[in-house]
């Protein structure tokens, strides 16, 4: 790495000041590169998760139970395809093409949060993804929308408004279903059983094995360990469950008189690594989806592509 030059000592110094002092960085900022290539990893990553996300759901948007049941999925489907373009758009400030993301996401060197390529089976399980999912966003996105970074901090705002009815509809088709006939119950339980360990592994491994946790809080981009967002998404869901008359799947779960929180039993982390690095139960399926999807849509981006040609030639001969 080249050394900083006198100038650049001075900007940073000013820059660490000024995000010390809780003052947002603009597009147009100096900022360090280093700080720029963060934002562009987790933002892009956020956006990818928000579109690989749209698959366990919309599988179900055809076998939804009512209408009413259709409409809500469809909404919430719809919702998470705008969190997307939002996260694009944000990452976009920060130097880096749309086409560049979506290529970094098809050939693997960018990633998505493994919670999505675990399967749907049953129709709670949309229930579950809702109250468990992104009851856990929700806990690691608010503090975002305190980012040092404005246009990452502004989507946030109104994409944890979206996420917050993504969890009420979840938990309350949850309700429904453990209120149900006996069998509706049982279903529930099984989605719980399955999404459960997956939801708290959603907050990934605790700082203390991660290099860039201590700055990328100094820069505030994070707020709060893994870990104490993790305990967080455990209490509140503890008690959540207790109201739904549904069992946490795990025989070690106890309440810790001495630090008021609950404690669970080990995480299992090597399926979470074999999950990120591709070996999950729909990896594969995911982005073969994605490919598909990208390949299907080659004509409209061409398509707008000319229409951008053909209106710029026409402004160029109006000018003349």
């Amino acid at each position: 790495m080249d050394p900083m030059t006198a100038e650049d000592q001075v900007r940073r110094e000013a820059f660490d000041a000024h995000v010390a002092d809780e003052g947002k960085v603009e597009p147009r900022d100096w900022m360090p590169a280093a700080y720029r290539k963060t934002l562009v990893r987790q933002i892009s990553q956020h956006a990818h998760s928000e579109i690989i996300g749209m698959q366990p759901e919309g599988n179900w948007v055809t076998r939804a139970p009512s209408l009413r049941r259709k409409v809500i999925l469809m909404a919430k489907v719809q919702d998470e395809a705008g969190h997307g373009l939002y996260l694009y758009s944000a990452a976009e400030t920060l130097g880096v093409t749309r086409d560049e993301m979506e290529q970094q996401l098809l050939d693997g060197t960018a990633k998505y949060s493994s919670i999505f390529n675990y399967p749907t089976l049953t129709w709670a399980d949309v229930g579950a993804i809702g109250w468990l999912v992104d009851g856990a966003a929700i806990i690691n996105q608010v503090p975002i929308c305190r980012c040092s970074y404005g246009p990452y901090a502004r989507a946030m705002v109104r994409i944890c408004k979206e996420e917050s009815f993504h969890q009420r509809q979840g938990f309350e088709l949850m309700m429904a279903l453990s209120r149900g006939t006996e069998k509706q119950k049982a279903m529930a339980q099984d989605a719980l059983d399955r999404w459960w360990w997956p939801a708290v592994m959603m907050f990934g491994p605790s700082d203390a094995d991660s290099v860039h946790s201590q700055q990328n809080m100094a820069w505030k981009i994070k707020r709060f360990s893994n870990d104490d967002l993790r305990q967080k998404f455990i209490d509140m869901t503890v008690k959540q469950a207790a109201s739904l008359g549904l069992t946490i799947p795990d025989p070690d779960l106890a309440f810790n008189q001495e630090t008021g929180h609950w404690d669970i039993g080990p995480i299992d982390w090597d399926e979470f690594w074999a999950v990120v690095k591709g070996h999950g139960p729909c990896n594969r399926q995911r982005m073969q989806h994605r490919q598909a999807a990208h390949d299907n849509g080659a004509w409209v981006r061409e398509a707008a592509m000319a229409f951008a040609a053909k209106e710029r030639a026409r402004a160029a001969r109006e000018a003349a």
